[in-house]
């Protein structure tokens, strides 16, 4: 086996190599020394673990969701893992997500204990809801949808396929905060949702951070035991849990950032809805179809494109950070194999896998660098 080694280090480096960058935290995060001042507080305080900013950082987000509770916890992965888990979720259970995700999605599932059942999914990047009937038998305990890159998912026929079976859903809304569709926002639709505050996220912190919203109070007590070892007090152990509390010093980042998240959200939509504009009429490319009743988020501007390896290759060379996200659908990683899948299982996946190109949107994109990046798409084309 090769040796495995840290290779974000060497990420971050060629990244801060293109002109047009996804990484906008140096911009973001320009008033450190006033996130440090507040830090100093935690500090001064010892108020390292579950502090008080935690407390301020679930009721913040309560008022931004919409939901009765907020458990911050150390990860998105995490927030799914215990979803699952306070859910009953064991070892032998089947849980139907999407193949089109990032790792951690079904990371979450397999170390919760169950088994991951793939549903193909749509044009528009999200799990196909009619095919998840078809997906789930006397073993389907949880349904783990992905409103991938901020793009909400059916809201109401996920509710009523979850009402039908008795399946809960856990959404994986890591993508997705403040996006709704038919009026529903992403993370009120299951039993739990589920949100990540990585640096690149939409609302994001200095480090890994997650919190979960539920309505449901039983839940939401299994959630706070589970991130906390199962401690109920100092010395008394309710069940044994684990160690996912969010950091306080990450609490601090985010509360620091949340009254900025309405515009970050205003201006991520802006900048995605003009690059469409400059992006039509280029007949290789295809964006997904906006719709006025889906409130998409852009955590990720993604679209369909021929010969898609060679425009990202094109793109970079030009000081563009066009990526890939994620060239390999899940069910064909190496991690997977044990499952079963193979090629051409899910065959609009991997199509998606094979075609989709990422570019930057975030609030720091100007509206010069859309017209730069526009151009450079339709002169590969053009020739």
């Amino acid at each position: 086996m090769n040796k495995i080694n840290n290779f974000l280090p060497n990420q971050y480096d060629q990244d801060q190599l293109f002109s047009v960058k996804h990484n906008y935290l140096s911009e973001q995060f320009s008033d450190y020394k006033t996130i440090l001042s507040k830090i100093e507080t935690v500090i001064v305080n010892n108020d390292f673990t579950l502090g008080r900013e935690v407390d301020q950082f679930e009721k913040n987000i309560t008022n931004i969701v919409g939901t009765k509770h907020c458990v911050a916890v150390g990860s998105g992965t995490d927030a799914i893992r215990l979803s699952l888990i306070a859910l009953g979720i064991k070892q032998g259970d089947e849980v139907i997500t999407t193949p089109y995700t990032f790792h951690a999605t079904i990371g979450a599932i397999v170390t919760a204990g169950a088994k991951p059942v793939f549903v193909d999914i749509e044009d528009d990047f999200n799990i196909n809801t009619q095919k998840i009937i078809s997906a789930i038998t006397h073993k389907t305990k949880a349904i783990v949808p992905v409103h991938w890159a901020g793009r909400p998912i059916e809201p109401l026929k996920l509710s009523e396929i979850s009402s039908k079976y008795s399946i809960p859903i856990v959404e994986d809304a890591c993508h997705a905060i403040m996006a709704h569709r038919d009026g529903i926002k992403a993370g009120t639709i299951g039993h739990t949702g589920c949100f990540s505050l990585h640096p690149l996220k939409n609302l994001n912190a200095w480090g890994d951070g997650g919190f979960i919203c539920t309505d449901d109070t039983s839940i939401c007590e299994k959630l706070r035991l589970l991130r906390n070892h199962g401690l109920e007090s100092r010395d008394s152990c309710n069940i044994f849990g684990f160690n996912s509390r969010l950091d306080t010093i990450q609490a601090v980042v985010a509360n620091h950032l949340i009254s900025s998240l309405p515009h970050i959200t205003k201006m991520r939509i802006k900048n995605a809805l003009l690059l469409d504009e400059k992006l039509e009429g280029i007949k290789q490319i295809r964006t997904p179809i906006r719709d006025p009743k889906i409130h998409e988020v852009f955590h990720l501007y993604c679209f369909q494109a021929e010969n898609r390896d060679a425009l990202v290759s094109f793109l970079n060379s030009r000081g563009i950070d066009a990526k890939k996200h994620y060239p390999i659908p899940m069910h064909l990683q190496k991690a997977a194999k044990y499952l079963g899948y193979k090629k051409g299982d899910f065959p609009i996946a991997e199509k998606l896998a094979d075609s989709t190109i990422s570019l930057p949107v975030h609030e720091f994109i100007i509206p010069e660098q859309l017209d730069q990046m526009a151009e450079l798409v339709r002169s590969f084309y053009n020739g």
